[in-house]
């Protein structure tokens, strides 16, 4: 994979449909986390937060990720805006500042 780092800013893939979004979401994760050449990290910010909630329906997902190295960071910020600071179910809560760097020092595949 050429990005190291892959950026997720909704629960949901594409629009119109969210439904269909969310299921092209789960599919999304699921294969990225069969494929052999994972990236660095995963950055959640804004409704992408969602997705590491500890009733979310790709939970296993990102623990599979999680589980096999790939880093998943959520957004402080938009953990607290969301009211999830005691329901994350997988990764590290980071502050702009530690999300910035990260930002900054990878290649950024942004779905």
């Amino acid at each position: 994979m050429a990005a190291k780092l892959i950026l997720i800013g909704s629960d949901s893939l594409g629009a119109p449909e969210p439904d269909l979004g969310r299921l092209l979401m789960g599919n999304f994760l699921r294969n990225l986390g069969d494929r052999a050449d994972l990236p660095n990290c995963i950055v959640l910010w804004n409704g992408g937060v969602l997705l590491a909630a500890a009733d979310s329906p790709v939970l296993d997902h990102l623990k599979r990720l999680d589980e096999r190295g790939v880093a998943i960071v959520s957004c402080r910020t938009c953990i607290e805006y969301f009211e999830l600071e005691s329901k994350v179910g997988v990764g590290q809560v980071d502050g702009m500042v530690g999300i910035l760097e990260r930002l900054s020092t990878h290649e950024v595949l942004t779905v």
